[in-house]
């Protein structure tokens, strides 16, 4: 029985590596389309406003100060918050990251979303063993959290066209 699911294994990691060879990229993967054809992004110079830019921009938007949409993107808010009782050991904790947002046509000022909030969070685990650590574990989670921001509102921006 061990033998088989060896072979099974073996037979996937082989299928694998000769379709990533050949060039094969599963659609809609390899090239993120274009969110708007332009945009202009205002607010705080933070990690997150980098971290959209950066996504809107390999996605094919053009981010410039004179298109006809702006990106209002507020102050990115860090929470932290224990989900357990014990003071000692290994400790479970939720970190959450809350953006406003809103997207304003420059023509009129109209605003197509107004008064928008992102907001993501995620659990870790920090123990007390390794302090220098506690603070790389906190910095990772925080990039994570900006990722998922920024994914979701690109998601929103998306919806927004689409509609």
């Amino acid at each position: 029985m061990q033998r088989r699911t060896f072979l099974h294994l073996g037979l996937a990691a082989g299928t694998s590596l000769a379709l990533a060879g050949c060039g094969f990229h599963l659609r809609g993967l390899a090239t993120p389309e274009a969110v708007l054809p332009e945009l202009a992004l205002a607010g705080p110079d933070s990690d997150l406003a980098r971290l959209t830019v950066e996504r809107l921009a390999s996605a094919g938007t053009r981010v410039h100060d004179g298109a006809p949409l702006a990106l209002n993107l507020g102050d990115e808010t860090f929470r932290e918050r224990r989900l357990g009782v014990l003071e000692s050991g290994p400790r479970e904790l939720e970190m959450e990251l809350t953006a406003p947002f809103s997207v304003q046509r420059r023509s009129d000022g109209a605003y197509l979303l107004d008064q928008q909030r992102l907001e993501v969070s995620t659990r870790f685990t920090v123990t007390d063993d390794n302090l220098l650590a506690q603070d790389d574990i906190r910095a990772e989670t925080r990039d994570r959290l900006r990722r998922e921001a920024v994914t979701r509102l690109l998601d929103r921006l998306r919806a927004m066209t689409d509609a």
